[in-house]
């Protein structure tokens, strides 16, 4: 613990934590194994029960993102808000997160989810202990859409779905100052 008085504390605990949250879905999305692998303790554990998958230990953690990163044309999670639990130098809590992602193989889907998360305080501040996501809502309809990234090809897509908005735009405010 700290110097700091119980209240303020928690209040900077429940920062930090969710902070950590966010940067698990940023290192994520940015591939940046590294920074991802950083947020665990050395024996951190991450598990995905229904695809089988139980990870333990920076080394592992990684190969294993890694490979399953591999197996994606493109991927985009979002986090959200979600409880947490003080209890010292150690918290549990819920992180909610939504994904839309396709596989190098076609396969697509649309899913929202929620790690249940055990924290420890480092000296280097809140790390992930364990994390166990568990699906509660999967779509795998086909998605319509398309990744973007920079040489992709898909920037004209982008730039010419971003021409139609701003003509539309232009239009509204062209009405609104004759009314």
């Amino acid at each position: 613990m700290t110097d700091l008085d119980p209240k303020l504390q928690s209040i900077v605990d429940r920062i930090e934590i969710a902070a950590l949250w966010g940067e698990f879905t940023d290192a994520a999305m940015m591939r940046d194994y590294d920074r991802l692998v950083s947020l665990f303790v050395d024996d951190g554990v991450w598990r995905i029960p229904e695809a089988h998958v139980g990870l333990t230990g920076r080394r592992e953690i990684r190969a294993g993102i890694e490979r399953l990163q591999g197996a994606w044309e493109f991927f985009v999670q979002t986090v959200h808000p979600g409880a947490i639990e003080l209890d010292g130098d150690t918290a549990s809590g819920r992180a909610y997160v939504q994904e839309i992602g396709r596989m190098r193989d076609g396969r697509s889907g649309v899913n929202y989810s929620l790690y249940h998360d055990r924290y420890r305080r480092t000296s280097d501040g809140w790390k992930f202990t364990e994390r166990v996501y568990e699906v509660r809502y999967l779509d795998t309809t086909p998605l319509a859409g398309s990744g973007w990234s920079p040489g992709s090809g898909s920037e004209r897509e982008v730039m010419a779905a971003f021409e139609v908005d701003v003509e539309m735009e232009a239009e509204v405010e062209v009405e609104v100052e004759a009314s």
